[in-house]
């Protein structure tokens, strides 16, 4: 039997196969999809099977080699941190792969080739960088998967994607500057740029602080947390769709994964304000997300700006976390880093799924305008069942998903309210009623866009003629559905094995998360959830008005009205169904200012003005060299030219004149 070392290099090396095997046949289109997609599938199978030995035993395993200088020796940490993201990447990238196979025929003919190889090499990357324990091969890595996720955005190279490319190449390298100016600070006081060192080393006050701040914000422009959002709602539109699922479902995640990598497990987490931060900036996010989410009719746009909420309110959990650990309260810390971790995992199947039915949904109608769908339920069933499945999980409905997590991220938050000085007193309940306005806007959000999209009339011809979406992307949303119903009724078994993740990051201390069918937040007195009871519970709810309604049938009039529905007296119109503009104007009417802030928090203007006016000055530069540098040297060599052609007479008898002189010249110089 192989070991998980093995097989994680088999997966990477299956992956890197698979990018160039995609590369070769760049004749065939076809060959390159089912090439790439197959290989995406057994590398996805690999590190499966590579992360769950590691994740169930609470292992680590070590590989080292030594480079040509010391500080490019090669090594792998492969700890339950490091196995649970590549766990929740290979998930996302098997589930991509299937549903490549049909999707990616979308593409042939316009260099689908590159596209496999792009992706392929994007997972490797993303797979290997989560298990390095060396800071020249992170940034290496690190890099790597910036770039190959840049080629995915602009592959169409219309005007869209290429201005979301480059915001997207800006923000990744400037974000990467910031975490290469706190990997200097380690090298700096250690000596050596292996993670072992960088752990067993103790920074001073300042610049532990200094080196937090760098990599919050570095790694936090690549999780796309405000205010560093503003490339992620471009750029996961831009993208294929399998692409945009892979990047809103694991890529941002690589950004909260070093945010702990650094915070946690480099510096310990010694400082309570770190925490506060980490907690302040995840809820502003979380809010102001779903809030400018709720306003979009693109499909992709709503979905990317909902990342940015999901991904606050990760970031509240990995804040009460951090502040567990710095006020020395391991169940705290246990708790936010369980609610963090968790909904990682259940954000990547839920949103994977949404941007893989979107796909799907774009891939039949050929649009993302919202104004443009409707009634898709009746022509695109499974899709819509699986959307709507997604739909609730993301709105923490339960007893799915998404409500595990924030209900553990919940009792965090109020564990955090019940101990601790005021300022933590002050902070909990704060945070807890902005993850409370952010649930309830989520459920509002996509309550719009599944209304819109699936319910009433086809707005467009092609909304009209739609069809079911093809076999292996129907597959690919079911098993996404599945995991989402599972992972809400096996939070009992699951929670346990992330709350060990989240255990070996605080210290070893165990806390009961779990008992029978129940789960709890280390304390059963604080609360105490059953899953399985409340399923029940909800199933049987529709019942009880189908059971009154049964007692008073004798009682009921007889129906009394037919024909089309009444509005109000007036014959009823197209016009009068409800927007998606119409469904979101009282919220931007409401929050009006917070809409303004976008436009200002938005650096994609200043950018562009900053990108001509360098355009014009080296224009105007250009001129100034050309007159003042480059004419008068060119005058001199024409002069000189001159010159030098008036001695070329082409007379033998010149040129031995001129060696004569030369040797007198010569002579004359050395007797002086």
């Amino acid at each position: 039997m192989m070991s998980p070392l093995s097989l994680l290099l088999i997966s990477v090396l299956v992956f890197t196969c698979g990018a160039f095997l995609a590369l070769l046949c760049y004749k065939s289109d076809r060959a390159s999809i089912y090439l790439s997609g197959i290989f995406g599938v057994i590398g996805s199978v690999a590190g499966l099977a590579a992360s769950l030995p590691v994740l169930l035993n609470d292992s680590v395993l070590k590989y080292t080699h030594a480079g040509l200088f010391p500080f490019t020796r090669f090594t792998i940490r492969f700890d339950p941190l490091a196995a649970f993201m590549v766990f929740v990447i290979a998930l996302l990238v098997l589930v991509a792969s299937i549903y490549s196979f049909s999707y990616v025929r979308e593409y042939e003919g316009r260099g689908a080739w590159t596209m496999g190889f792009f992706t392929n090499l994007f997972v490797a990357s993303m797979i290997i960088l989560v298990a390095v324990d060396n800071a020249f091969y992170f940034l290496v890595f690190f890099e790597l998967m910036s770039l190959s996720s840049y080629f995915l955005v602009i592959f169409d190279q219309n005007e869209e994607a290429v201005n979301a490319g480059f915001l997207y190449f800006l923000t990744a390298h400037a974000g990467s500057i910031l975490i290469l100016g706190t990997f200097f600070i380690f090298w700096w006081q250690t000596g050596s740029m292996d993670f072992e060192a960088f752990r067993a080393t103790t920074l001073s006050a300042p610049l532990a602080s200094l080196a937090f701040v760098l990599a919050f914000f570095g790694f936090g422009a690549k999780a796309g947390m405000v205010p560093l959002h503003s490339w992620l709602p471009r750029a996961h539109p831009a993208a294929p769709s399998h692409a945009s699922a892979l990047m809103s479902g694991v890529m941002v995640k690589i950004g909260v994964f070093g945010i702990i990598k650094v915070g946690v497990d480099l510096l310990h987490a010694t400082t309570t304000w770190w925490g506060i931060l980490v907690l302040a900036v995840g809820a502003i996010s979380a809010v102001l997300g779903v809030l400018y989410a709720l306003t979009e009719q693109d499909i992709k746009r709503l979905l990317a700006y909902s990342t940015v909420e999901n991904v606050g309110i990760i970031l509240m959990g990995v804040g009460v976390g951090m502040i567990g650990l710095s006020t020395q309260q391991p169940v705290l810390a246990v708790l936010g880093l369980l609610g963090a971790l968790y909904h990682t995992l259940n954000h990547a199947v839920f949103k994977g799924l949404l941007f893989l039915g979107a796909g799907s949904i774009i891939y039949r109608t050929h649009t993302r305008n919202m104004e443009e769908l409707g009634g898709l339920a009746r022509t695109m069933p499974y899709t819509a069942m699986t959307f709507l499945i997604g739909a609730m999980a993301i709105s923490a409905l339960p007893p799915l998903n998404g409500f595990v997590s924030e209900w553990f991220t919940y009792q965090a938050l109020f564990n955090m309210s019940l101990n601790g000085e005021f300022l933590l007193r002050f902070c909990g309940p704060v945070a807890v009623v902005m993850l409370a306005l952010t649930g309830a806007l989520a459920a509002m959000c996509f309550v719009k866009l599944y209304g819109i999209t699936f319910s009433g009339n086809p707005r467009s011809e092609h909304a009209a003629h739609a069809k079911e979406a093809p076999v292996p992307m129907v597959i690919a949303m079911v098993v996404l559905a599945a995991f989402c119903v599972l992972l809400g009724l096996g939070a009992p078994l699951v929670a346990p094995v992330i709350a060990g993740i989240a255990s070996s990051l605080a210290g070893g201390v165990a806390v009961n998360v779990a008992h029978g069918t129940l789960i709890l937040p280390g304390n059963g007195e604080q609360a105490v959830l059953s899953l399985p009871l409340l399923t029940i519970l909800l199933i049987a709810l529709p019942f009880v008005p189908m059971i009154i309604g049964t007692l008073m049938k004798s009682g009921r009039l007889a129906r009394r009205h037919e024909g089309d529905a009444w509005a109000c007296g007036y014959i009823h119109e197209a016009k009068m169904v409800i927007s998606s503009e119409g469904f979101a104007q009282p919220m931007r009417h409401m929050f009006s200012p917070l809409f303004k802030l976008r436009e200002v928090l938005n650096p994609s203007r200043p950018l562009h003005a900053g990108m001509h006016a360098s355009i014009n000055g080296a224009a105007r530069s250009e001129a100034v060299v050309d007159t003042y540098i480059i004419t008068p040297i060119m005058r001199v060599a024409h002069w000189l030219g001159g010159w030098i052609q008036w001695l070329q007479h082409g007379d033998f008898r010149v040129y031995c004149l001129y060696v004569v002189a030369a040797l007198v010249v010569l002579l004359l110089v050395t007797v002086a």
